[in-house]
């Protein structure tokens, strides 16, 4: 971290006068929701605030934005949990002749907030523009069920479509992951889990924004401090309910950088330049070059946290979405195992990570 790094932080400047303009429009919107900073709310009071998902309905009603057209069959079932009970699950299936290819999606919300409402929009992209079912599965969540309660349940889900994914129309051949920003930590962890365990491997796994690590010492978390919708003391506030111990901060299962990497299947790792993660989310796509694993690393400068599903308004989240799904297809498109990226197995070169620009 350079000196100008640290005296931007402690001056409080904010990188989000560095978003594009349509980011910009969704973060005005959301201004205009209210939502109180969630370090100063309980868990209870910050499930109810608005969220960037309901600043880009709104910002869609005001502009008269159509949403994206789809063919989908949408199901609400149950999944068994890690506990001997069930959570939500949501079944996205597009026009076809099965059985298709399925993705496993778990949603953000540092394990404390959102829902599958919250980030309905992405699992119906992937779905959409992949062909793919998708299961978007909830877990337990904090502060009611500490780490590594959501963990736990991603694993179960894992198990779960391995058994019943034929019954969903779906190829239990052919299964990829898929997560955002804690999601994204659930859907690599289940990659671990799946090759620490023996089991079926899934073949592709795509992590947006990963938290990867528990470092907030790190220059996105200096240059993107006081970022929204997610700056440093909403993710410090994120961990303290999410967890319950110094023990428990110090797990691979969160530091997924002190992980043993080898062996997971191919990844597409999505960043954004304004935001605390997007320095973990780099070093894990390196993390995983190194151990092996074919990737592909893209990031996106003038975008904050949770802009991937936000495509009916933000050109880079149809971009970001794309790229995945290319990959999602070829990946899915055999038995046989992953294919590797379409635009080569290497992170991009470090000038083209999405890093917010220069203050």
């Amino acid at each position: 971290m350079s000196i100008m790094d640290t005296v931007k932080s402690a001056m409080g400047l904010n990188p989000i006068h560095h978003a594009d303009l349509d980011m910009q429009r969704v973060l005005d919107a959301l201004d205009g929701l209210d939502p109180k900073p969630l370090h100063r709310l309980t868990p209870e009071e910050a499930r109810r605030q608005p969220t960037p998902a309901d600043a880009v309905r709104h910002l869609m009603r005001q502009e008269n934005i159509a949403p994206p057209a789809d063919t989908l069959q949408v199901e609400d079932i149950a999944i068994a949990d890690a506990a001997g009970g069930a959570n939500p699950a949501r079944v996205y299936r597009p026009a076809g002749q099965g059985p298709l290819p399925v993705i496993l999606y778990f949603h953000g919300g540092g394990w404390v907030i959102a829902d599958l409402d919250t980030y309905d929009a992405t699992p119906r992209a992937l779905a959409m523009q992949t062909g793919a079912i998708v299961v978007s599965a909830h877990y337990r969540q904090a502060p009611e069920h500490k780490f590594p309660a959501a963990h736990e349940d991603a694993c179960a889900a894992y198990a779960w479509l391995l058994q019943n994914a034929a019954g969903l129309g779906a190829d239990p051949a052919r299964i990829a992951l898929a997560g955002e920003s804690a999601g994204a930590n659930l859907a690599i962890n289940v990659a671990i889990h799946a090759r620490d365990q023996g089991l079926q491997a899934p073949l592709y796994q795509v992590l947006v924004y990963p938290l990867a690590n528990m470092d907030t010492d790190t220059e996105s978390y200096h240059d993107s401090s006081n970022a929204r919708p997610l700056g440093k003391e909403a993710m410090l506030w994120f961990l303290e309910h999410a967890t319950a111990t110094d023990q428990d901060r110090q797990s691979p299962l969160l530091r997924v950088l002190d992980a043993r990497l080898q062996g997971l299947p191919a990844a597409t790792v999505i960043t954004a330049g304004i935001d605390p993660l997007r320095t973990e989310g780099e070093q894990l796509a390196h993390a995983l070059t190194e151990a092996g694993v074919p990737v592909t690393h893209k990031g996106f400068a003038g975008v904050t946290h949770e802009f991937f599903g936000m495509a009916p308004v933000l050109e880079a989240a149809r971009q970001a979405q794309a790229l995945v799904c290319e990959h999602l297809r070829r990946a899915l498109q055999g038995t046989g195992g992953a294919a590797g990226p379409a635009d080569g197995a290497a992170p991009v070169p470090p000038n083209e990570t999405g890093k917010a620009p220069p203050m």
